[in-house]
Order: structure tokens, then C-alpha cells, then sequence
């Protein structure tokens, strides 16, 4: 399906590895332009020199996330190179562990590294994605709706990131920004790899995971996570907006008796 997203230039914030660059892939094989907004540069040149390899177009700009007027920088530079911004994608984030046991100042420090950019990017991007008519993505969590245990820093993030998008989706209806959030739950991405790699029984641990997943008893791919990023930013989904999207084969909303009760 042709998304029609060549030459649409596109932020991505946390691009260089993981569902980041998965997401950058897929709208760089729709000819996008992509903007790699991250503090790991030599993770992303490798990203950088594949995509060129294949034809495509990206490159990055090194931010520190946390602070201001890198934000405003990294929004000035994807415009300087690619002409404009058409798409925001807010993908970056860590999931801190800063839980009730933690600090104030730490829980305050979790909503400078998961939070702050994606309001911040946003301001500086404003204008532009108004000119263009454009859209912003946000990549939350299932944790928002879980929640987990031990994560109140994450957590509330990822539960303002939902939050913002039905917030921001009407504010900026009236000026043609559309606003959408993607929701990964049990992603298979190297991160998630060395995790399992860590326990004593990682084969156990993954099998017990893939069994509460419905449908294929199965990991979500981050190149499924990425695609219906990608659809969500096209003009195949012009009037979809304020969308929270889980791409999770049924993780987040099933019964959680789901696989333990049979019936007759």
C-alpha cells in the first residue's frame, strides 16, 4: 500500500535503536525523510548509512532530551535540513524503575526523561506542523493501563502521554493537527532481549508471556508496532484523531481468565 508519505519529513524522537528504529525504517521505506532526534549519534549513523544504502533519507541530530533548548534545537535543525516537519513521533522514554520507595526529586527526575520533551518538542514543533497540516504520534505503554509495580515515574508518564493526546487532539482539531497514540505491550526488541537473557529461565519466562497474548500466542514485532505507526501519519488515515491504538494481539484487554477457565 502506497502510504503516500514520500518526501514528508518526520521526527522521531529516541530513533537510533529499538522500536525507535523500527519506526524510522518504516517511514523511510515509504520515502519519507527522517529526522533522527537522539543522544546516541553513533548508534544512529550505522541506521543511517543502511537506510541510505536502500535508497532512502535520513539523518540525525544528537539531543539531550531533558533540556530546553536542545528541544528547540532539535526542531530547528529537522526543519533547516528536511524543509519542513510534517510528523512528530514522541518515542523516547525509559521505564526508571522510580517507584513509591524512590524519592520526590527522583520521581521528578522520571518526568524530565519520559515527559518533559514530548510537551516541549511539541511547542517548538507547533508551527510548523500547523503550516503543514501534519500530525504527531505518541508511542505510550501498556503500563499506563496495567500498570506494573514499582515504575510510579513511567507509569505516570506514559499516563499523561494518553492523556495528552485526546487533550491535544481537540485543541488542535480546528487548526488540521491530528494527534494519535500507539500503544506497544510485549514487543520483542533487543532491549527486551537481553532482559529475558538475564533471568534463569528465559525460555520459561517467554513462553509464560506468549501465553496470555491471544492471538498467535505471540510477541508483537516492533516492525508491527512501526507499521501502524507509519499508517497512522498517512493521509489513509486523514480523519482519525484522539485514537488510542493497540497494536498487541488483544494483550491489553483481555479477560485476565483468558486460558485458565474452559467452557463447556
Amino acid at each position: 500500500m502506497n502510504l503516500k508519505l514520500q518526501g514528508k519529513v518526520v521526527l522521531v524522537t529516541g530513533g537510533a535503536k529499538g522500536i525507535g528504529e523500527a519506526i524510522v525504517r518504516s517511514f523511510a521505506e515509504e520515502g519519507a525523510i527522517v529526522s533522527i532526534v537522539d543522544r546516541n549519534p553513533e548508534i544512529a549513523e550505522k541506521l543511517i548509512q543502511e537506510i541510505e544504502s536502500s535508497g532512502g533519507k535520513a539523518f540525525c541530530i544528537p539531543t539531550e532530551l531533558t533540556d530546553e533548548e536542545a528541544c528547540r534545537n532539535a526542531v530547528e535543525k529537522t526543519v533547516d535540513r528536511g524543509g519542513s516537519l510534517n510528523v512528530l513521533v514522541h518515542n523516547a522514554g525509559v521505564n526508571d524503575g522510580v517507584g513509591l520507595d524512590s524519592s520526590p526529586s527522583d520521581f521528578q527526575s522520571s518526568i524530565q526523561k519520559s515527559l518533559f520533551h514530548v510537551f516541549t518538542l511539541t511547542h517548538f514543533a507547533l508551527d510548523k506542523l500547523v503550516e503543514s497540516k501534519g500530525n504527531i504520534i505518541n508511542i505510550g505503554s501498556k503500563v499506563a493501563v496495567t500498570g506494573q509495580g514499582g515504575t510510579s515515574g513511567y507509569a505516570a508518564c506514559k499516563g499523561a502521554m494518553n492523556a495528552l493526546t485526546r487533550e491535544w487532539a481537540l485543541d488542535l482539531a480546528d487548526r488540521g493537527v491530528r494527534v494519535n497514540a500507539v500503544i506497544p505491550a510485549e514487543v520483542m526488541t533487543p532491549m527486551y532481549k537481553r532482559w529475558l537473557d538475564s533471568l534463569d529461565n528465559p525460555e520459561k519466562t517467554l513462553a509464560s508471556i506468549e501465553q496470555n497474548i491471544p492471538l498467535g500466542k505471540r510477541m508483537t514485532t516492533d516492525a508491527e508496532i512501526a507499521d501502524a505507526v507509519a499508517f497512522l501519519a498517512s493521509e489513509r488515515s486523514s480523519h482519525t484523531t484522539g485514537q488510542i491504538f493497540y497494536p498487541d494481539g488483544g494483550y491489553v484487554h483481555f479477560d485476565r481468565a483468558y486460558g485458565k477457565i474452559k467452557l463447556d
